[in-house]
């Protein structure tokens, strides 16, 4: 039996555009200057996959409308809730007296595997940061935890927009299967 890939049409997608709040993932992404623009596109892209509530860009971090980003982002900038914040500070504040779990996605002396997240650590909130130094001191101390891909080889971390992709369908995944 040979297999058949399917068509953009065949292939599910949500239909009536964008979906409301209540329709998508209580998980919230936050980019810690992020210096890539091609970096930017991709979690864009990402987060319109795993339907997350919002994307937040703080610092340094580019935002659009800027060419590159679009270029990796697909159009996912148009259809992914996202608003520019310079101080990380001032947006993990606001998303913390919204109740939601703070979590670096960084390596700390207290990290546990982002495959060790429990259902009771939403609505959460993931922070990744600058390609070269990771998420900020500033971040980490609005940090409710700290959760961590496991790394097997010589490297110790993954490109920021590829971890982000681990850890925000890891987060889908624990969400899904408590809702069964």
């Amino acid at each position: 039996m040979s297999l058949r890939k399917l068509t953009h049409d065949e292939i599910a997608r949500m239909s009536g555009g964008r979906p409301t709040a209540r329709g998508r993932h209580p998980i919230t992404l936050v980019a810690d200057n992020v210096r890539s623009l091609y970096n930017v596109g991709s979690l864009f892209r990402t987060c319109d996959g795993a339907l997350v509530e919002k994307l937040y860009l703080c610092g340094f971090t580019p935002h659009p409308p800027r060419k590159e980003i679009s270029k990796t982002a697909l159009g996912a900038e148009d259809s992914v809730p996202w608003e520019y914040v310079w101080d990380i500070a001032e947006a993990l504040s606001f998303l913390k007296k919204q109740g939601k779990t703070i979590a670096a996605l960084e390596h700390t002396d207290r990290s546990i595997p982002v495959f060790d997240l429990a259902a009771s650590a939403f609505p959460l909130v993931i922070v990744v940061g600058n390609e070269v130094v990771g998420v900020s001191a500033r971040a980490l101390e609005h940090c409710d935890m700290a959760i961590e891909i496991p790394m097997y080889g010589m490297k110790q971390s993954l490109n920021v927009a590829v971890a982000a992709g681990v850890a925000l369908y890891e987060c889908v995944r624990v969400l899904e299967a408590g809702s069964r």
